[in-house]
């Protein structure tokens, strides 16, 4: 079996995923961009889950989505994405809230819309002004259609002196939203950790979420996390490939509009230097 990192200067572009389908026995397979756009599904993408799931394979969605498991199922039918492309969904949105958990009782920030007050249902967390909060926790932004994280400026340089941590339940900088790109909730904390803040992450590329997909696979089915047996997809470099390749995974790059403007022959190299995380191949979209 290929390693996660594949130092070769020659990264095989493929058009089907299919050769890959007998040598594993699961893929972690990233939503936005690979299995959507945020408005419209790829049925080819949908396709060939189900096609590999049809033969035995298991396929968990692995989203850096700030909103609980639940609530992207819920957003995937509504969308179109069909039941038969995956066996389980796991979030970001799941691993924060473990983290969310542990400011029970303390008044907090929240940064990003109301669509993603799901991470706080249940919980015991009064969601409170800048100046009263002892903790921030970012979502997204307010108004992803419009803002940028230059428009967080002033509410982040009043949370500095005082020390606030943050947890940021969506590392992904921007991404593809029906051919447009937003940013997201991690391009906020990289601006609050730049100006020295303290920000804790969940989702890709940390462990956590990975542990978390494996947990789901062994739940699916005994010894379905056999890492040597596992394919991570995704559009993400700094996420999805050097994500997997932190977990001991091999991978495959999915193009989106986040990093490929081009021909993706002409960009491979550029996104995959000798030496750095690399996925086995990389394919203009996600099919069978």
């Amino acid at each position: 079996m290929p390693p996660a990192s594949i130092s070769s200067p020659a990264l095989p572009i493929v058009a089907s995923v299919a050769p890959f389908a007998g040598e594993t026995t699961a893929w972690l397979v990233d939503i936005w961009g690979v299995i959507h756009n945020g408005v419209t599904p790829f049925q080819d993408a949908c396709a060939a889950c189900a096609r590999y799931r049809e033969a035995g394979g298991l396929v968990v969605l692995v989203s850096n989505s700030p909103r609980p498991h639940d609530s992207v199922i819920a957003q995937l039918d509504g969308i179109g994405v069909p039941r038969t492309t995956y066996d389980a969904v796991v979030t970001s949105g799941d691993v924060a809230r473990t983290l969310v958990t542990k400011l029970a009782g303390r008044p907090v920030l929240h940064i990003g819309p109301e669509r993603d007050l799901g991470v706080f249902a249940g919980l015991d967390i009064a969601r409170v002004a800048p100046e009263e909060a002892e903790a921030i926790v970012c979502t997204g932004l307010f108004n992803d259609e419009h803002e940028s994280p230059d428009d967080y400026t002033e509410i982040l340089s009043a949370c500095l002196p005082r020390g606030l941590p943050m947890i940021c339940a969506n590392p992904d900088i921007m991404v593809e939203r029906g051919g447009r790109m937003i940013y997201c909730a991690g391009a906020v904390a990289r601006a609050y950790e730049g100006a020295g803040g303290e920000v804790a992450y969940a989702g890709k590329p940390y462990l956590p979420i990975y542990d978390l997909a494996f947990e789901t696979l062994e739940g699916l089915k005994p010894g379905a996390s056999d890492k040597s047996r596992l394919l991570a997809i995704g559009d993400g470099v700094a996420t999805d490939i050097a994500g997997a390749a932190a977990a001991g995974l091999r991978s495959v790059f999915v193009a989106s509009g986040v990093h490929v403007k081009g021909g993706l022959e002409e960009v491979v190299t550029e996104l995959f230097p000798v030496g750095s995380p690399r996925p086995v191949a990389a394919m203009a979209k996600l099919a069978w």
